[in-house]
């Protein structure tokens, strides 16, 4: 409501980013973990974030339709490429939300004319429903292909099928009738490389084989994935999640979802899950989602020529990719809404559950696991749970909050410890040592040489009367007669224990190899790993409970529900719960989490379970610190991102985090009719601002608007070839009406279309609280900083977020209220009119501003554009 009232008062801006060098661009792009050249490439029309020059744009500056301020009322034609946006920068949502609400008023006023514009208007209202259907197709077929590749190639290190090389291990025995039901992964036309090459298939020869060849194969898919990055799509690394996320809130990074990165991730993602590392493929899936959703938005000029349109379609896109990777289509939904979308309308909700629904059916018609189901894991489980087992749920909880905050402080650490030294330089040499040491140690252990699909699958599986793994080696009951579903609880045989022993190294190696794996060149997803950690340590605690329930049932908690013979306790339901407790603890989900894991089991009556461990996981990571995994890699490559769940506790004013600051260089500001062409560009030669506040004179400081500079320097080169007599000398005029000039004067250059009439503004003592939000709700890139009409200075996104970083860094917390001592600060103004020097309203510790940085030292924003 609040931001309806400012659309009709006149709030309609452009916006203002503050710009760096080339060389800015590229620390950022380091940052991000990737190294690549700017020079625009043929693809650059469809990887930019932006619409290529010589595309149209209208927009309106004032707050009706009849604004005198419209781009095209002083001007013959509209300017191309203004109104766009740079590499790099963050677009104005309002001024995007003007310019498609301009567009539907045009269409509604023209489709009663002719039955063509009729066409036209239900053609617009229905492509984001024909964009959000063609993203769920994409992404289910990409998704199921991506499943299929990954269990041949996985398998492929182990042996090969003869008699048809494009099966997997699985697919190879389905037909055949040398199959027994012990050795059910054992026949005739699956051959180990032992096999082939030195014709063993038993003693330590063919074991000695089989381990280098599995070596052998792990390196060639690794060495393959992390090459296909660097040479070809460096943006494909990763998970991608920080960066769609912030890419949702706003921020242009152009190429990041174009045709390259999604060919290449498919491709590398294949590999990298093949090679065995410890990293997952279902946070890539929502970055390749997005890349279907960035190209076919690109098909409707409704979305193509709006980046805050087009960021609608990127949350439903994100939801599909969920969908997909998980089976989890509401999961999937409930993901956009609550981690990665920044702006979620209602009908984007609607568009997300369609595009999770199509993903989710054509992956379910492709039946890449052969199963008939979306995931590989799927499970149910027929015994209920009991009251006391909560106790055992919420230790699960704990222990997933302690993996998390470790898990985020060990890979902060380690990739700000990658991008500081000369090993970061050296990326394919990382994952060569990275994929050494996992397949050479990973290969002795069963269970860390399986796929950790494999591995979950496994874990969550309730031992039947047909299971034959290692788990499920009870000393059976002798006298049982039947063979029924639930089988009561048996004594634990030697399978079982040493099971144990093997999950146990199985958690300490995948504890400390995660933390090196995520966040290497190439495709990696957290996901995976974080949930077979968990479930190894709940499937660990489950048959602990088991037994203790089994030789203690006449204990008093085990007394009046676990009677002797019957199926009381089922460690797969703790392995569900330890994995849905360690992912929330690195990623601080809750609700989506909750369902995604419901939807994975199918089972109703577990949602209790899952709530207690998640809550638990996520008050205690949030007990050493509220950030997770990708809020802190958003801060460690220092995207602009302003995280609407941090809450701005302090109580500094605007006055304290404007620019300028005290001894910087004063404001760069435009008068409105007194300065030249040459004046202009002089200004936007000498200095790196993006934009100019426009005054009245040098004298009165009074706002008139704003001029970005990426306008200026359109609108001026535009004016130089297609109007006569513009010159260096001419007059510039942002007044609607030109001053009078001599005769001999050369023809003034009007540039007021392309002044922002109504730039956002706040007074000097304007809470930095209100600012913050101000920023969060509206999205904004900048605000003038006034006082009764005097322009003072500007706020920007960047200001914010350093701002942000120094008040976390340095305040006292046990600062007074601002109004504690208010009466003992001075007046904001002197007696000459001036603005006096002001401090902030908190206790900061000193900080030595001379002091060089360490190398060591990760500065927030240094290197990013706004």
């Amino acid at each position: 409501m609040e931001s309806e009232q400012l659309f009709h008062r006149g709030y309609y801006r452009n916006s203002y980013n503050s710009i760096t060098s080339a060389s800015s661009d590229e620390e950022l792009l380091d940052g991000a973990g990737v190294i690549m050249d700017f020079q625009t490439s043929e693809d650059d029309n469809l990887l930019d974030g932006d619409t290529a020059v010589g595309t149209h744009y209208t927009m309106t500056n004032g707050g009706s339709i009849n604004s005198s301020t419209h781009l095209l009322d002083l001007l013959d034609e509209p300017i191309p490429g203004v109104g766009t946006y740079d590499d790099f920068h963050t677009i104005d949502w309002v001024r995007e939300k003007c310019k498609d609400r301009e567009r539907h008023r045009r269409i509604n006023s023209k489709k009663k004319e002719s039955a063509w514009e009729m066409t036209k208007s239900l053609y617009d209202a229905w492509s984001g429903w024909l964009v959000v259907t063609l993203t769920g197709l994409a992404s289910g077929a990409l998704a199921g292909l991506i499943d299929i590749a990954a269990d041949w190639m996985t398998d492929l290190k182990e042996g090969i099928c003869l008699s048809a090389l494009w099966y997997n291990h699985e697919q190879c025995c389905w037909g055949s009738n040398e199959t027994t039901f012990e050795e059910r992964d054992k026949c005739p036309q699956w051959k180990t490389w032992a096999e082939l090459i030195i014709g063993q298939a038993e003693g330590p020869g063919s074991y000695i084989m089989n381990y280098i060849m599995y070596i052998f194969w792990a390196l060639s898919f690794a060495f393959l994935a992390v090459s296909l990055v660097k040479v070809f799509a460096p943006y494909a690394c990763g998970s991608g999640i920080p960066e769609i996320k912030t890419i949702l809130s706003g921020f242009i990074i152009r190429g990041y979802l174009g045709k390259w990165t999604l060919m290449i991730k498919t491709i590398t993602l294949v590999l990298a899950v093949a090679s065995g590392l410890s990293l997952g493929k279902e946070g890539p899936l929502v970055h390749v989602a997005c890349c279907c959703g960035n190209i076919f938005s690109y098909l409707f000029p409704k979305y193509s020529t709006n980046e805050a349109k087009k960021r609608e379609v990127l949350s439903a896109a994100s939801a599909a990719g969920v969908s997909v990777a998980f089976g989890a289509p509401i999961g999937g939904v409930l993901f956009s809404l609550e981690e990665v979308s920044y702006y979620f309308p209602l009908k984007t909700l609607w568009r997300s559950f369609f595009a999770a629904l199509v993903a989710a059916f054509v992956l379910r018609s492709i039946n890449p696991f052969g199963n008939s189901r979306l995931v590989l894991f799927y499970v149910e489980y027929h015994t209920p749970w009991y009251l006391f087992e909560l106790f055992p749920f919420i230790l699960l909880g704990v222990f997933g909050g302690l993996w998390g905050a470790f898990f985020i402080r060990a890979n902060i650490a380690w990739c700000r410890r990658r991008k500081s030294t000369k090993f970061g330089k050296y990326p394919v040499l990382e994952v060569i040592i990275v994929a050494a040491i996992t397949a050479v140690i990973a290969f002795p252990n069963p269970y860390t040489r399986l796929n950790t699909s494999e591995l979950i699958k496994e874990l969550f599986t309730d031992c039947g009367p047909l299971e034959s793994s290692s788990l499920c080696d009870y000393r059976n009951d002798m006298n049982a007669s039947k063979i029924v579903d639930d089988i009561p609880d048996r004594p634990a045989g030697v399978g079982v224990y040493s099971a144990i022993w093997q999950l146990c190294l199985a958690l300490i190696f995948k504890i400390i190899m995660t933390v090196f794996t995520f966040g290497i060149k190439v495709p990696s997803g957290l996901f995976i790993p974080s949930m077979a950690i968990g479930a190894i340590a709940g499937r660990i605690v489950g048959i602990a409970v088991e037994q203790l329930a089994y030789y203690h049932h006449d204990w008093f908690i085990f007394k009046e529900w676990c009677e002797v013979g019957a199926d009381c306790i089922t460690p797969g339901l703790y392995a569900m719960v330890g994995a849905a407790a360690c992912l929330g603890g690195v990623t601080r989900m809750t609700v989506s989490l909750v369902v995604i894991v419901f939807e994975l089991t199918g089972g109703l009556e577990y949602i209790v379970p899952l709530m207690a461990a998640v809550m638990t996981s996520k008050w205690v990571g949030d007990a050493f610190g509220r950030e997770g995994i990708y809020e802190a890699h958003i801060r460690l490559n220092g995207y602009p991102f302003l995280d609407a769940k941090e809450e701005f506790t302090h109580t500094t004013l605007a006055a304290d985090v404007m620019r300028p600051r005290r001894n910087d260089p004063p404001l760069a500001v435009l008068t409105q009719d007194n300065m030249t062409v040459d004046d202009i560009e002089n200004m936007i030669n000498e200095t790196s601002y993006n934009g100019f506040p426009v005054i009245m004179s040098k004298e009165s400081q009074r706002l008139v608007g704003f001029a970005l500079r990426r306008d200026l320097t359109i609108a001026i080169e535009s004016a130089r070839k297609k109007q006569e007599g513009i010159v260096g000398s001419s007059r510039v005029c942002f007044a609607q009406h030109t001053p009078s000039l001599p005769a001999e004067s050369p023809r003034p250059l009007k540039l007021r279309s392309i002044l922002d009439m109504s730039p956002f503004t706040v007074t000097d003592h304007t809470p930095m609280e209100i600012v913050v939000d101000i920023f969060r709700k509206l999205g904004l890139r900048q605000c003038l900083v006034t006082h009764n009409g005097i322009v003072l200075g500007i706020i920007t996104k960047k200001n914010i977020l350093e701002h942000l970083e120094q008040l976390k860094q340095h305040v006292d917390p046990l600062a007074p209220p601002w109004h504690y001592n208010k009466k003992r600060y001075p007046p904001s103004y002197g007696p000459d009119g001036k603005p006096r020097p002001r401090f902030n309203n908190v206790q900061l510790n000193p900080i030595d501003e001379e002091r060089e940085e360490t190398e060591e030292e990760v500065h927030l924003l240094n290197s990013t554009t706004l």
